[in-house]
């Protein structure tokens, strides 16, 4: 008989309990209620969302179509107001009386919002869902936020921001980061990385009071006076089970909804699932144990004999790009012994306590490679006293010789667990392997290992390689998307070779499995087949994204950003007045000096931007491109017209820059920088091409980096002319431009290709006058001021932000 099941919540729990159930056959018609307006996602992987490092499409769990296959009733953006459990029916808000048979709460947590005065201010959110990341994603360079909290989430939301441009401070009430799962000197370490990608971390401070201005925030104030300017304030500072329907409902509830071991709660027809339950006293926030609990829960509908069981878990996590492992009790205690290794040359700290010959907890930063075999030890409380003197190296060292990597991983036992996330040991995932899934995609299909954070894929590929022996295949580069099984060098490579100059020939010739590419592809071919072939290709502007179609950046309030370019960051009285003017005329609300030494207008509305463009084009400025895949600005020193320690005119040659460089179209965008002298005062040498002027000529250097990764540009080349100095960055960019994976910045690029590559082609004065003439010919068609084309045509419209929202959900 078919069972009607209710779930209430569309969450990664809930979403893994309908996975064993239709995996297993179960007869039963499931409805779906979720809040959201959307369905099970995976949440963990929002921070790479907002870093940029993935869309939303990416991290979609069960698509409209997976529910669709299923017959799964999906009530979105629906919430449930009622549950009469004597009649076994919910209401939902519309009024809707639907019956069940069992009822499944998997409503989640909610975040925890430290009642300060101010905290209802337009401005202050959590890091919850989606539409809280949406917001953060509005934010750019120019702008400043908040993070109150510096546990996991708290780094990811100002680690996110931090790498799209705004200028981002934690604010943490405790004596070092991530107390709860690291020690002081791991915490130190963290935030040492933290201040190098530009984040300023407060720890040991306290909140006081949100200050705003006409309803919207302004600033954050601690006890002491500090003032923390803002324009948004994240508070990230924990979550509460969400369990206020339950209660209504006269369901047993304390910290959370009371379940039995088989997630019954004290109605036998009701089930619970997730952040919202409480089990012996216990709470869960991380994702392995909601993955145990959803299993018992499925097997529970089905009649089936399971119990959930407590495990003592680990923390394994890569918080903005740095590694972390914790385990255990790392806490001091009367006869308890660390044994610590540091590397501060590569940042790595690794401590054990040890209790009776017995590991109690570890913490490690930097280097979590044994972190799997550590916990192993910790689980099974292993006498270590035999490997004592070995034990801080890791499994490759016991035995008295050094072990290959790949014969420890081979020497973990079955039950070691490979993904923390869900729970998969090596046992499962050999067994898989054995059954026929002999790659990694294959691999999270069965067990899914690795499909969640993804910081075990490395290890998972490890056991594919020991276990296939010379079966293995390495894995190879993805698809550049759906459409098409080639990568992104394979699609430039056949673009060149095969003389394709139009994307109907790319899909025809190329096998594509659309017939008109994906938001994923066509942005990517139109660059390619712009840079490979200037003269025959025409650029699609419905194949950019929606900030380059409309030459400004769209705001979260649906308004417009618009930044004049100012060569070399040099101005002058009438371009003020001009920009003075517009923003008069127009009710600029916000006018702001940029990072890149321009001035930037907020908040202009879209059908003011052809009459704004036009005031300032009377006065001679152009668009700074500040929106673009593309040069954005070339940051000068004033150089020898105006400091005593200047060697080289370098505001005259980040102008000269500029003018060569602007308007042309790259795989990212392209930031320059021009320093007079070593004291670099321009930050030369963390953009992704520097110069620095020296007494004997031009130090030019490529490959830096001051986002999510802070990298230090690698010397490529010195000249002795401001002439030679251009011709080999106009060199280079071609470079880029001809070679790169489209969305590659110049350091990773570089790190593909190689400097050495690089520098050979610069220093062969043949290639490089080749470069430079196919760089100068596509300039000759593509270097145009969008902003006074659009001028001539008033008829371009600029939808609402509705129909914005549209188009940014499908890129």
């Amino acid at each position: 008989m078919t069972q009607k099941i209710i779930v209430i919540g569309a969450g990664m729990a809930s979403g893994r309990v309908l996975e064993h159930l239709f995996d297993n056959g179960a007869d039963v018609d499931v409805t779906l209620f979720n809040a959201e307006p959307r369905g099970n996602y995976n949440r963990i992987m929002l921070s790479p969302v907002l870093a940029g490092d993935q869309t939303y499409q990416d991290i979609v769990t069960h698509d409209d179509a997976w529910y669709a296959e299923r017959n799964v009733t999906c009530r979105f953006g629906e919430k449930v107001s009622g549950i009469d459990r004597a009649a076994k029916t919910v209401t939902a808000e519309n009024g809707d009386v639907l019956a069940y048979d069992k009822l499944v709460f998997g409503t989640g947590s909610n975040p925890f919002m430290i009642p300060l005065p101010g905290h209802d201010l337009d401005g202050v959110i959590a890091y919850r869902d989606l539409e809280d990341t949406e917001r953060m994603m509005s934010l750019g360079e120019g702008h400043k936020a908040v993070v109150i909290g510096g546990g996991l989430l708290g780094l990811e939301a100002a680690a996110g921001m931090a790498a799209r441009g705004v200028d981002v401070t934690v604010v943490h009430i405790m004596p070092h980061l991530m107390e709860r799962q690291l020690d002081e000197a791991a915490g130190y370490l963290l935030r040492k990385a933290l201040v190098e990608k530009g984040i300023t971390v407060k720890c040991s401070a306290n909140s006081k009071e949100i200050l705003g201005e006409n309803g919207k925030v302004r600033a954050l104030l601690l006890d002491d006076g500090t003032e923390l300017p803002c324009d948004l304030l994240v508070m990230a500072v924990g979550i509460r089970p969400n369990v206020a329907l339950a209660q209504e409902a006269g369901l047993a509830v304390g910290k959370g909804i009371h379940v039995d071991d088989q997630m019954l709660t004290s109605d036998e027809n009701i089930l619970a699932v997730g952040e919202c339950v409480e089990h012996n006293g216990a709470l869960f926030g991380l994702v392995a144990p909601l993955y145990d609990q959803a299993k018992v829960l499925a097997q529970t509908l089905m009649g089936q004999d399971a119990a959930f069981v407590q495990k003592e878990l680990s923390t394994k996590l890569k918080v903005t790009g740095c590694d972390l492992f914790s385990a255990g009790d790392f806490s001091e205690a009367e006869g308890r012994e660390d044994i610590v290794f540091r590397d501060p040359a590569r940042g790595v700290y690794k401590r054990l306590v040890i209790e009776d010959n017995i590991v109690v907890g570890a913490v490690f930063y930097g280097d979590t490679a044994d972190s799997n075999w550590f916990f192993g030890l910790i689980k099974d409380k292993t006498d270590i006293s035999e490997m004592r003197e070995t034990l801080i190296f890791g499994p490759a060292y016991q035995g008295g010789e050094p072990l290959d990597p790949m014969a420890a991983v081979a020497a973990l036992p079955a039950d070691a667990e490979i993904c923390g996330c869900n729970g998969v040991c090596k046992g499962q995932i050999v067994e898989a392997i054995q059954n026929g899934a002999t790659d990694l995609d294959a691999i999270k299909a069965v067990t899914k290992a690795s499909a969640s954070c993804g910081t075990c894929t490395g290890l998972v590929e490890q056991v594919l390689a020991t276990t296939l022996g010379d079966d293995f295949v390495m894995p190879t580069a993805k698809p550049m998307c759906g459409c098409t099984d080639l990568t992104h060098e394979d699609v430039r490579r056949l673009i060149k070779s095969k003389e394709l100059k139009s994307m109907p020939a790319v899909w025809q010739e190329l096998g594509w499995k659309t017939s008109c590419g994906c938001h994923h592809c066509r942005p990517a071919l139109n660059f390619y087949l712009l840079a490979d072939w200037p003269l025959e290709y025409k650029d699609d502007p419905q194949s950019r994204f929606i900030n380059e179609r409309k030459h400004a950046n769209i705001q979260k309030d649906g308004t417009f950003s618009v930044v004049p370019r100012m060569w070399g960051g040099i101005t002058t009285p009438d371009e003020l007045r001009a920009i003075a003017d517009a923003a008069d005329k127009f009710a600029v609300p916000t006018v702001k000096v940029t990072g890149g030494q321009r001035i930037d207008l907020l908040g202009v509305k879209g059908e003011d931007l052809p009459e704004i463009w036009a005031d300032l084009n009377k006065a001679g400025l152009v668009s700074g491109h500040a929106y673009s895949k593309g040069l954005r600005t070339v940051k000068t020193c004033v150089g020898t017209d105006h400091c005593r320690f200047g060697t080289q005119d370098s505001t005259g040659l980040g102008i000269k820059l500029e003018k060569e460089l602007w308007g042309s179209w790259t795989p990212h965008k392209l930031k320059l920088g021009v320093s007079g002298c070593p004291r670099n005062c321009a930050e030369a040498t963390c953009k992704d091409i520097g110069v620095v002027c020296v007494d004997s000529g031009y130090q030019v250097s490529i490959g830096g980096a001051a986002g999510m990764d802070v990298r230090e540009t690698t010397g490529l080349i010195q000249v002795d002319s401001e002439d030679e100095a251009i011709d080999v960055i106009k060199a280079v960019t071609q470079m880029y431009r001809e070679n790169a994976k489209y969305l590659d910045r110049i350091y990773k690029w570089m790190a593909k290709v190689g400097i050495e590559w690089i520098a050979e082609r610069v220093n062969d004065l043949d290639e490089r006058k080749a470069l430079v003439e196919r760089f100068e010919l596509s300039q000759t068609i593509y270097r145009k001021d969008p902003w006074a084309e659009h001028v001539k045509d008033k008829a371009e419209s600029y939808k609402p932000l509705a129909d914005f929202k549209k188009l940014e959900a499908a890129e």
